[in-house]
C-alpha cells in the first residue's frame, strides 16, 4: 500500500477528504501539521456534536492507496482542481511492512495509577513497585487506563482506601476498569452498565480475567441506591443523566463524574445544582474529576 501525503490549511480539510474519498483512497486521516511544536493546536469534540473545527491551520491529510499509480493518478486530479489552491503534495510513499500486532501492543505500556496501583497489558509483567494490578488489553469497549479520565477515577478509587465491602455502580463502563478497579480495592457489590452490549461483554471477560465479580448489564441493571456512583462518559450525556445518576446514590453516597473538560465545570455545576453541589477533584491535560458529597 502507498500513501499519499498532502498539506492543507483548516478550511479545505473536508473538500480534500471527500475528494479522496470519490478517488477511491481506502482511508483519510487528519493530522495537525504542528504536533510536537509550540504551535500545536489542542481540538476537542463530542460524539454527537458537531467538530469544533474540520481541522488545524495547517492540516496534513495522509490517503491510503492499495497501489503506487492510483496514489499518483490521485495526486494528479487534486493538483488541478480549483480547491486544492493553498493545498501542496508532500510526497507519496510505500507503506512499510509491519507487525501489526507486535506495533500495536508496544504503545501499549504499564499505566501508573499511583505508585502502587497499575494497569498492565498481559504481555507485560508488571512493575516490581506495584502492589495493586489490573491486568487489561486494548479492545472494543473504552478504557485502557491511557486516558487521562480514566486515570483520575481508578486514582479517586484508590486514594479512599479500603472501599470497605461498599455497593458501587459503573454507569457507562466501557471495559468495566473502574468497576474492576473498584473490586480490587474492597467493593463487594458491583453493578457495571453500559448502552453497548458489546462493552457489556468487554466488562464481563475483563471481570473473570482479573479474578473479580461483578454484575454487568444494560442500564435497566442499575437498581436501587449505591454508596458510589461512577460515571465516566462525556459532559453532554452526563447533563442529561443528572437525575437518574442522583436518584441512585444513597444518603451520604458519593457522586464522581468524569468525562468533562475544563471548560465544561460550570455547566455541570449548573446541571446538578438541583440535585448535589459538584466540585472539581482531580484535573488532568485538560480534563477534569468532578465530585460531591450526597
Amino acid at each position: 500500500m502507498f500513501e499519499l501525503r498532502l498539506m492543507a490549511p483548516e478550511d479545505r480539510v473536508e473538500t480534500l477528504s471527500d475528494a479522496l474519498d470519490a478517488l477511491d483512497a481506502l482511508s483519510v486521516s487528519v493530522e495537525d501539521a504542528d504536533a510536537q511544536t509550540d504551535a500545536e493546536q489542542a481540538l476537542f469534540g463530542e460524539p454527537g456534536l458537531p467538530p469544533p473545527k474540520e481541522g488545524w491551520q495547517r492540516s496534513r491529510v495522509i490517503a491510503l492507496f492499495p497501489d503506487e499509480a492510483l496514489a499518483k493518478e490521485a495526486a494528479s486530479v487534486l493538483v488541478l482542481q480549483d480547491f486544492f489552491e493553498g493545498c501542496e503534495v508532500l510526497g507519496i510513499a510505500p507503506v512499510p511492512e509491519q507487525d501489526w500486532v507486535r506495533l500495536t501492543q508496544s504503545q501499549f505500556a504499564p499505566v501508573e495509577i499511583t505508585p502502587e496501583f497499575w494497569i498492565v497489558p498481559t504481555w507485560h509483567e508488571p512493575p516490581g513497585q506495584a502492589r495493586q494490578v489490573i491486568r487489561l488489553d486494548p479492545g472494543l469497549a473504552f478504557g485502557t487506563g491511557t486516558h487521562p479520565t480514566t486515570r483520575m477515577c481508578l486514582r479517586w478509587i484508590a486514594t479512599q482506601g479500603t472501599l470497605g465491602n461498599q455497593r458501587m455502580l459503573d454507569y457507562g463502563c466501557g471495559s468495566g476498569i473502574l468497576a474492576i478497579g473498584a473490586a480490587k480495592f474492597g467493593a463487594a457489590d458491583i453493578d457495571a452498565v453500559d448502552i453497548d452490549e458489546a462493552a457489556v461483554s468487554s466488562t464481563r471477560l475483563n471481570a473473570e480475567a482479573n479474578g473479580v465479580r461483578l454484575n454487568a448489564g444494560l442500564p435497566e441493571a442499575a437498581k436501587g441506591q449505591y454508596d458510589t456512583v461512577l460515571a465516566n462518559i462525556l459532559a453532554t450525556p452526563l447533563k442529561v443523566l443528572a437525575p437518574l445518576l442522583r436518584s441512585h446514590v444513597k444518603a451520604g453516597g458519593s457522586l464522581v463524574l468524569a468525562g468533562i473538560l475544563e471548560r465544561q465545570a460550570d455547566e455541570l455545576k449548573e446541571a446538578y445544582a438541583p440535585y448535589a453541589a459538584l466540585e472539581v477533584s482531580d484535573t488532568e491535560d485538560g480534563w477534569i474529576l468532578m465530585t460531591a458529597r450526597c
